[in-house]
């Protein structure tokens, strides 16, 4: 272990700035980047807090869904049918979910009932 001839925050590595793993077993904790090490001794008193926030998948659906249907469909609107409905009008958007060299994948909304449907161009 070597001294740095930098004065860093200690959850830096004094040599190349890069964040520092939490220390755990060993007697020094090794930067990922340039290798550097620091005594675990140096982290004495030093209070690590960390906090895992995991979403609700209940409020999470509940959420997305008052979103969907608060939003009004729009875009550009062209003569089609929709096939749950029969209602002529519907919305689209484009997207390019296949590999670049095929074509785009159409997506289509229908203003009444909000039925999608997708086509692949």
């Amino acid at each position: 272990m070597a001294d740095s001839c930098f004065e860093s925050d200690p959850d830096f590595c004094p040599e190349c700035g890069t964040i520092l793993p939490l220390p755990g077993l060993e007697q020094h904790v090794a930067c990922h980047k340039c290798g550097f090490q620091i005594s675990v001794h140096a982290f004495e008193g030093t209070e690590i807090l960390s906090e895992v926030v995991f979403n609700d998948p209940d409020s999470l659906r509940a959420t997305l869904n008052m979103e969907d249907e608060a939003r009004e469909p729009n875009g550009p609107e062209v003569d089609r049918k929709c096939s749950r409905c029969g209602h002529e009008g519907m919305v689209y958007h484009t997207r390019q979910t296949r590999s670049a060299d095929e074509g785009q994948t159409v997506f289509y909304t229908c203003t009444s009932c909000r039925h999608q449907e997708k086509e692949d161009s």
